[in-house]
C-alpha cells in the first residue's frame, strides 16, 4: 500500500470514528441531561426532526430536557447497528437505537426502538449532525403504554418507513421540511 492510499484510509477511519463518537455523545448527553454534550453532536444551524419536536439543536435540547424532567426519572439509549456512507465532507448515516425509560407515571417502564437518520458535515475539521430525522418503529409494554394517537402521528410525519429503498434512510441529501419546524408535541404535566 502506498503512503497516499494509507493516509486516505486513515482519514476515512478517523472520520467514521469521529461520527460514531458524535452519536454516542448525543445519546450520553440526553441520558445525563448534559446540554453542552448534547449540543456538541450538532452544528449550530442543524435541524432535528424528532417527530414530537422539530427545530434547531438548541430548541430540541430545550424540549427534550423539559420532557425528560417532567415525564422521566431516567432514560437509557443503547446505540446499535450503524451504517456510514462517506462522500467527501458529507456523510449519511443510519443508526439503530433502543430506548428505555423509567417513567413518572404508569407504566413505570417503557421501551421503544427506531433509527437516527443523519446527514453529517465536516466543517473546519469537525464532524457533526447537520440534519436529523428520528424514527420510532416499535414500542413495548402493556396496553397502558400505547402512545397517544397525536404522538404517533407526530412520529409518522418524520418520513416514510419501509423495508426497501423507499425508506427515508435513502434520501440524499437528507433534509428536514422547513414547514415542520416548530411543530412540537405539547408537554404534559404528570400528577
Amino acid at each position: 500500500m502506498d503512503v497516499e492510499k494509507l493516509a486516505q484510509t486513515i482519514a476515512e477511519v478517523k472520520a467514521r470514528q469521529d461520527i460514531l463518537q458524535c452519536i454516542h455523545r448525543y445519546a450520553h448527553g440526553v441520558d445525563r441531561m448534559d446540554r453542552e454534550m448534547l449540543l456538541s453532536a450538532y452544528h449550530p444551524d442543524a435541524i432535528d426532526d424528532h417527530g414530537i419536536c422539530v427545530g434547531t439543536a438548541s430548541e430540541f435540547s430545550d424540549y427534550i430536557f423539559a420532557f425528560n424532567e417532567t415525564q422521566k426519572f431516567a432514560t437509557h439509549h443503547v446505540i446499535g447497528t450503524h451504517i456510514c456512507d462517506l462522500d467527501g465532507d458529507t456523510a449519511h448515516t443510519e443508526t439503530y437505537y433502543l430506548y428505555v425509560s423509567r417513567n413518572r407515571y404508569d407504566p413505570p417502564l417503557s421501551m421503544a426502538g427506531g433509527r437516527y437518520i443523519d446527514r453529517f458535515e465536516c466543517r473546519d475539521g469537525r464532524w457533526a449532525i447537520a440534519a436529523r430525522k428520528c424514527t420510532i418503529e416499535w414500542d413495548w409494554g402493556t396496553e397502558a403504554t400505547v402512545l397517544p394517537a397525536e404522538m404517533l402521528a407526530a412520529f409518522a410525519a418524520v418520513g416514510e418507513i419501509s423495508r426497501d429503498r423507499n425508506d427515508l434512510s435513502y434520501d440524499r441529501p437528507l433534509t428536514v421540511d422547513p414547514s415542520r419546524i416548530g411543530k412540537n408535541y405539547p408537554l404534559q404535566a404528570v400528577d
